[in-house]
């Protein structure tokens, strides 16, 4: 089983790198399951249901979230129904929506987990005891289990990966938007990498546009981030191979398309 995540997407920029490069990235990699974070997908904040089937037409099956889930209002009228859709799960009892959903493709099931860290971030349940909870739930029907977490600190996602070593396929670290070079497989068998990079403008801010964030550092007062509209854009991704029958990873190769990386097929 393979499978191909795109990073945290960005904006319209984002979006129009998925429509331009997933294709060709499934043609080149002819992944079993594709994955893309889709928080930032709506003007950088959120996700509506338009982008979302947007996302299903360009080839991805699953999409996750994290800490903007709710920043589009109209997320509340279709999360119920989007089966492809996960948002984390370690929300409060009740939250709309699932943190865990199944795809199934050539009769292997892969369980696709959302988790959201808590340092510098809302006091949401422990990821760790979610963790457990999803895991033993998703063993019980298949060893092919991937996790987007969501989190601020590399030691968070660090110490998660670590924490359930073997009992997952994959745990790729989203939210920070800078790809990471720590990409290996540990000893028990488990792919991460600390942040897999965002989807979107290449020479903003984490896809922001730069003068407001500098504007920010310099004066600490409020300001609007926007997505600039114009200018370069990167995407960027991670493959992961996975053993079918153990569900243990294989190999990782890091997806990083831009001007000063362009892309082969």
């Amino acid at each position: 089983m393979r499978i191909l995540f795109i990073g945290d997407v960005v904006g319209s920029p984002g979006r129009e790198m998925v429509e331009e490069y997933l294709p060709r990235l499934k043609r080149k990699y002819s992944p079993g399951l594709t994955i893309v974070n889709g928080e930032n997908a709506a003007s950088g904040k959120g996700i509506t249901e338009k982008i979302y089937r947007q996302f299903l037409q360009a080839g991805a099956n699953i999409i996750t979230l994290g800490n903007h889930a709710w920043d589009k209002r109209e997320i509340f009228d279709f999360i119920d129904d989007a089966k492809n859709l996960v948002r984390p799960a370690n929300f409060p009892e009740g939250t709309p929506g699932k943190g865990i959903t199944y795809f199934t493709y050539n009769q292997l099931e892969v369980a696709v987990i959302n988790l959201q860290g808590r340092t510098f971030m809302a006091p949401l349940d422990c990821p760790f005891q979610k963790a457990d909870e999803m895991i033993e739930e998703a063993r019980q029907r298949t060893p092919l289990i991937f996790i987007d977490f969501h989190a601020e600190t590399t030691s968070e996602k660090q110490a998660i990966s670590w924490y359930v070593d073997g009992r997952v396929s994959a745990v790729v670290g989203t939210h920070t938007h800078v790809q990471t070079a720590d990409n290996r497989i540990l000893p028990k068998g488990t792919a991460y990498i600390s942040d897999v990079g965002m989807t979107g403008p290449y020479d903003g801010i984490l896809g922001m546009e730069r003068e407001a964030v500098i504007k920010r550092f310099l004066t600490s007062l409020p300001v609007r981030f926007e997505v600039p509209k114009e200018g370069r854009t990167q995407l960027s991704g991670i493959v992961i191979d996975i053993d079918q029958k153990t569900g243990k990873a294989t190999k990782t190769e890091r997806i990083l398309i831009n001007e000063d990386h362009p892309f082969f097929e």
